[in-house]
């Protein structure tokens, strides 16, 4: 017998015949499954969804007991603890075999907690909830980091060491996870998710290199840090919603002499590090500034940084313009004739995919699609879910297309942008629709 509730009511040991509304309205790509995980639960209550139908004949009534307990049963438990979070009971596991319902297995007493130091190989869709909660550390380190430094006082290596040591061993699991996810994220313009997104990019880019662990964590650090002279500026740059003036300008460009002055007066960290507040603006053709350096004058590691703070910030959202598509913000960079140097830029494009992750491309079909996984046998043809159909102009119910499998049926034709089609709210559909890839390719 099927029953409509409203969603703060459901619990743990419901069977979920339908969630109400658009798919687009929730995070969970199957809508009939046995509700036993805590945390599928809090994603349901804090999802749009209003109305939920559940089979109480194969799942608790919202007394918490069975159709056929007569109202007697015992409520199941709020996340978090509870006989019923634990697994199904024996009588519940009787009633479940009668109904064909797979009981929820309890979980192992051996289980051994994910060392966020290993660097053992995962998928993307394993290593993204990782790169979630390293996201959520790092944050409220490096909010205290600016902040101090804002305040004037020096910054330790060891305070951060942390975070390049996660993000380096993160990127060993899976390349691609954690850019991917930064490229996602809605929430990804303040400086130190900058830094951070940057520093990802660094690592993944000497890896690329072969430049060798130590130099490649050096890498790593000296993008995390190379805008700590924007705390410095005597103008709040966030608060601009237009092009800068030439006088505001003048004084953000002070930010590059600034912050190698700050992180001089620490005096932890390596010379090559500071030297990218110097240069991380600094252009191949000598266009660049503070110094107008050309070519090789400089640093390796000034090359490698002006190419992945370019690729974030056309990638991100900023006060005065919308993010841009990541394959887009790769087809610009190739288009500044002269800025970069080519071969690092080559080995960036390699390093994130020809068809970056959250990217959009068009198919064959006539759909968009947003790439969620690389193959990493041929970049040409990601793992992607289709979502938009371009004749009807209507977002549809995504489906997962593996394009190394699909050869001849399903191509890409390009890559795209969603922006041209009007698609209400697609920074939360392009979200919503990573996540249920993630949750499905686990």
């Amino acid at each position: 017998m099927l029953k409509r509730i409203d969603v703060a009511d459901v619990q743990l040991g419901m069977y979920i015949h339908k969630l109400e509304g658009s798919w687009l309205k929730h995070p969970f790509w199957r809508t009939k499954f046995l509700l036993t995980d805590a945390q599928i639960l809090a994603d349901l209550r804090a999802s749009d969804v209003e109305g939920v139908l559940i089979d109480v004949e194969k799942g608790d009534d919202i007394t918490g007991s069975h159709s056929g307990d007569n109202g007697s049963g015992p409520r199941a438990p709020m996340p978090g603890g509870g006989e019923r979070s634990r697994g199904a009971s024996i009588v519940d596991r009787a009633r479940m075999e009668r109904l064909h319902v797979q009981p929820p297995r309890p979980a192992p007493s051996n289980v051994i907690p994910f060392n966020p130091r290993s660097t053992e190989p995962l998928s993307t869709a394993r290593e993204v909830g990782h790169a979630k909660a390293m996201v959520a550390r790092a944050s409220k380190i490096l909010s205290g980091v600016f902040e101090q430094a804002r305040l004037g006082k020096a910054i330790s290596k060891g305070q951060v060491e942390p975070i390049i040591e996660d993000l380096f061993c993160s990127i060993q699991r899976n390349p691609h996870a954690f850019n991917g996810l930064m490229r996602i994220r809605r929430e990804n313009s303040s400086l130190y998710a900058h830094g951070l997104a940057v520093s990802a990019l660094m690592i993944a880019l000497g890896r690329q290199m072969e430049l060798g662990d130590e130099r490649v964590k050096e890498a790593g650090l000296a993008g995390l840090l190379m805008d700590v002279g924007m705390g410095h500026l005597p103008i709040d740059v966030s608060t601009i919603l237009d092009d800068l003036s030439d006088i505001q300008r003048a004084i953000v460009e002070t930010h590059t002499t600034l912050g190698y002055e700050f992180l001089t007066m620490g005096g932890e960290l390596s010379e090559e590090v500071r030297q990218v507040c110097l240069e991380h603006h600094e252009r191949y053709d000598g266009s660049g500034y503070p110094r107008q350096l050309v070519g090789e004058e400089i640093g390796l590691f000034g090359r490698m940084a002006a190419i992945c703070d370019v690729y974030d910030s056309y990638t991100s959202d900023r006060p005065h313009r919308p993010r841009i598509d990541p394959n887009a913000a790769l087809g610009l960079m190739r288009a500044q004739e002269g800025e970069f140097d080519d071969d690092i830029l080559d080995q960036f494009i390699e390093s994130v995919g020809v068809y970056p992750i959250g990217s959009v491309v068009r198919l064959t079909t006539g759909r968009l699609a947003l790439v969620v996984d690389q193959n990493i046998g041929d970049y040409t043809r990601p793992r992607v879910w289709s979502f938009y159909d371009i004749a009807s102009r209507r977002v549809i119910k995504p489906e997962d297309l593996d394009l190394s499998r699909c050869r001849g049926i399903v191509e890409i034709v390009c890559s795209d942008d969603a922006s041209e089609y009007g698609i209400e709210n697609f920074p939360a559909i392009r979200e919503m629709v990573f996540n249920s890839a993630c949750k499905v390719l686990m």
